[in-house]
């Protein structure tokens, strides 16, 4: 009987979170207490729950949304509320944020309407009080959201950029040194569009002007990639996977940048080539159509879970030269390859328009610990590949202390290897002054991204 009450009184908790704006706050919860990642939560989310599509497209928008503008949509509720905000309850603090963001940034939704969730939600856990605080803050914010202060730009262009433009200031101070206020600002702006939704087209399933007469026949509005010939970019955002042609393996969904390092590194069928951090396996898709299942193909990673998600997705597109391996990059033994891509672990701070909540995640401390994992695994990468052979270091974001700096350390201490210059290999207009490629969201329309060739000579 006793076990039966528990079960009673826990039984209203389960419908606490119902509908787009409840599940919001729940995943928006969850990210506050822990590690994990947004795309992998929100996926599992939409995965396992009843809402219609549209439903699901809202609950992305507004989840993505809360987390890009995070730093002003709290910078504004932590004014209105006198300070108080951060105090807050995690279930009110997230039920505020969601209704801040539909008030600031969804013309759809009306502003009496996000409010008026929002105070049912704060009433269901709270009671009566705070549900009428939250009432009074957001109704004030509305009335005075035409004229709500940021910080001067004139008397500290940190705290506007951080503020205003909802990037943690650690971020910003660093890049407004590195970079200028410029520079940082409209990087700021880029990181903050939605993103762009890429295609790549895999030619062991079809070709691209079959591939874009299908795109046609579904009424899809897309273009040329920019940069390499196999990449489409849709202009409006979809549920492009549940389409039967990605089943079929006809394309992935991946950022043009991720294909910029193979394209670099020059696979030719018949090699032997080795990805050596391989998981989730974008690069090794594109690494298998370019060697066209000729050859062998080595993809690397430590955890057999990760490798059984690549192994799937290889699978998918076609790709029948794989041979992968669970273990530690750093243990791996076996040598005599003519091609290594090293697609490092990094900071990901070139992502953060298709991945906000990086931004939030990280520190300077990370850098500094990831530098190590980084040279040592390219130090690993020299002793795998064959006199002749080349390696490309890769890395998904723009920090110098990733991209270039590791290169350096790597030429002193390998004086066998040199540096290629990448303008053979790609567009001219992605490779930097020490002819490495180099790309930022604001000037290239890609992620902020980098990758050096290097030779081994003896």
């Amino acid at each position: 009987m006793e076990e039966k009450n528990k079960l009673k009184s826990f039984a209203p908790d389960a419908k606490l979170y119902e509908g787009v704006r409840g599940i919001a706050v729940k995943i928006l919860n969850r990210i506050d207490r822990t590690d994990a990642y947004l795309d992998k939560m929100l996926e599992n989310e939409l995965r396992n729950s009843d809402l219609s599509g549209q439903d699901k497209s809202l609950l992305f928008e507004i989840v993505h949304g809360v987390i890009r503008w995070l730093g002003r949509i709290d910078w504004i509720l932590t004014g209105f509320h006198k300070g108080q905000f951060s105090k807050s309850t995690p279930d009110v603090k997230n039920a505020m944020r969601v209704a801040l963001y539909q008030i600031l940034f969804l013309d759809r939704v009306p502003d009496y309407a996000a409010v008026d969730e929002a105070v049912k939600f704060v009433k269901k856990f709270q009671g009566e009080k705070p549900a009428g605080l939250t009432n009074a803050i957001l109704r004030n914010i509305i009335r005075k959201k035409d004229a709500i202060n940021f910080p001067d730009k004139k008397e500290d262009v940190v705290a506007y950029l951080s503020a205003y433009y909802s990037h943690p200031n650690w971020l910003v101070r660093r890049w407004t040194k590195r970079y200028g206020a410029e520079f940082t600002e409209k990087m700021l702006i880029e990181n903050n569009r939605k993103p762009r939704l890429s295609l790549r087209v895999n030619n062991l399933a079809t070709n691209k002007e079959e591939m874009k007469r299908l795109l046609e026949s579904v009424e899809l509005r897309f273009k040329d990639g920019r940069y390499i010939k196999d990449f489409i970019t849709l202009y409006g955002l979809t549920n492009i996977t549940d389409w039967e042609y990605f089943a079929k393996g006809y394309f992935s969904v991946q950022d043009e940048s991720t294909g910029i390092p193979c394209e670099l590194l020059d696979v030719k069928p018949g090699m032997k080539v080795l990805d050596l951090c391989a998981a989730p396996g974008g690069k090794t898709g594109i690494l298998a159509d370019k060697m066209q299942n000729e050859g062998e193909l080595v993809a690397i990673d430590k955890y057999e879970s990760r490798l059984k998600i690549l192994e799937k997705n290889l699978v998918r597109l076609k790709a029948a030269n794989l041979r992968a391996v669970a273990v530690d990059a750093l243990e791996f033994e076996e040598d005599g390859f003519d091609r290594i891509l090293v697609d490092a672990p990094c900071s990901g701070l070139g992502t953060l328009t298709k991945k906000p909540d990086i931004k939030w995640k990280r520190d300077q401390g990370d850098i500094k610990k990831l530098n190590v994992v980084q040279s040592d695994l390219l130090l690993h990468a020299a002793k795998l590949v064959k006199p002749g052979g080349f390696i490309v270091y890769s890395t998904c974001t723009i920090e110098p202390e990733e991209n270039f700096e590791i290169v350096k350390e790597f030429l002193r201490e390998n004086p066998d290897f040199t540096l290629v210059n990448g303008k053979d290999f790609v567009d001219e207009n992605l490779i930097d002054e020490n002819g490495c490629v180099q790309t930022y969201p604001h000037i290239h329309g890609v992620d902020g991204s980098f990758a050096a060739k290097f030779k081994r000579e003896k």
